[in-house]
């Protein structure tokens, strides 16, 4: 139904309460901030988003792949907020450009919610990452994705070129499926996923670990690399490898890989992708007293109103409860609005 409203061009906004004359600062506009600043903008409050890169959408626009969320949904969404009446600030990072004392101070905002997301990507901690050809699938995925790399050759290529070349992904979650894909659609000649359990072990949807198969990715399992190998130029020719078996359960409840002894094996690439999840980027916090963070770096915040540990402070999303999906950080934007705002802090 969206589309067809989008297509004809008939968009209808609702109808906004009254100004209530209240200010409100969003930090971040993936899933969590957009679906806040929608729902303030409608109840009257006068609603600004700060985005730290040049484009706001955050996940929905850098972390996405094109062919599972067109680019073209999320602008007019993003659009339709502007037409709303939200504010968008972006190439602002809040921490370094402006904190979040100075918002609530000199800049008059009444409350700010902090939706951040757990964009911190992890490594492997292997000897060799540094290498030029290995990326993070975050890094990966905003390059192709916010810099236009899935347009080659229209637009310079901001990775390394994958046309005709051996790309593998480590990690079995969702992200490491998106990564492999589009290594794919970039042309890669081989397109490798490699995970240290069997596919039974594997974190990804169902549906994603068989469209993977179906576009021709190879799966292999019970592999973990324990080194990256490059060349006299810095750039990386091979994963130094360790096959494995499946030991007993750890406390994930998954079987825990061993290592094989005598099985290691050099696996020729020119592109590896890590894909082993994200954490919770400290920036915000540690620019922010007496905001309560946990052992992991996430921020505290009660989960019926979403208030933090500083006053006038909300937080909801990925920030708040570790990497989840789209639908569930928009859940967190909403419950923002829902619970506790009638005074703003």
């Amino acid at each position: 139904m969206a589309d067809y409203e989008r297509s004809q061009g008939k968009l209808a906004l609702p109808p906004k309460a009254p100004a209530t004359g209240k200010r409100v600062a969003i930090i971040g506009s993936g899933p969590a901030g957009l679906s806040a600043a929608g729902d303030l903008v409608l109840k009257g409050h006068e609603v600004t988003v700060f985005e730290a890169l040049h484009e706001p959408g955050g996940v929905l626009i850098y972390g996405i792949p094109e062919f599972r969320l067109p680019k073209a949904i999320v602008r007019q969404e993003i659009d339709n907020l502007r037409a709303m009446g939200v504010n968008f600030e972006t190439n602002v990072v809040i921490g370094k450009t402006i904190t979040i004392d100075e918002l609530l101070g000199d800049e008059g905002f009444d409350a700010v919610f902090i939706a951040t997301g757990a964009g911190l990507p992890k490594f492997l901690g292997v000897p060799g990452e540094h290498l030029a050809g290995v990326y993070s699938a975050n890094e990966f995925l905003t390059r192709t994705n916010l810099m236009s790399a899935n347009k080659f050759p229209d637009y310079d290529e901001p990775v390394y070129d994958c046309r005709e070349r051996v790309a593998a992904v480590v990690g079995a979650g969702n992200t490491a499926m998106d990564a492999v894909r589009t290594a794919l659609r970039l042309g890669a000649r081989r397109a490798i996923l490699l995970y240290r359990r069997t596919e039974a072990e594997m974190p990804a949807r169902a549906d994603e670990i068989r469209h993977a198969k179906e576009e021709g990715v190879e799966f292999v399992t019970l592999t973990a690399p324990l080194e990256f190998l490059g060349d006299e130029s810095g750039c990386l020719r091979a994963a130094h490898c360790q096959r494995m078996q499946l030991g007993e359960p750890d406390e994930s409840g998954r079987r825990s890989p061993v290592p094989i002894k005598g099985s290691e094996y050099e696996l020729p690439l020119d592109i590896a992708i890590i894909a082993l999840g994200t954490g919770a980027n400290p920036l915000v916090q540690r620019a922010t007293p007496n905001l309560a963070t946990d052992a992991h770096g996430y921020i505290v915040a009660d989960q019926e109103t979403l208030r933090t540990s500083k006053p006038g402070v909300f937080a909801g999303g990925d920030i708040v409860t570790g990497s989840a999906t789209v639908i569930l950080g928009e859940g967190r934007g909403e419950l923002f609005t829902r619970r506790r705002l009638e005074d703003l802090g």
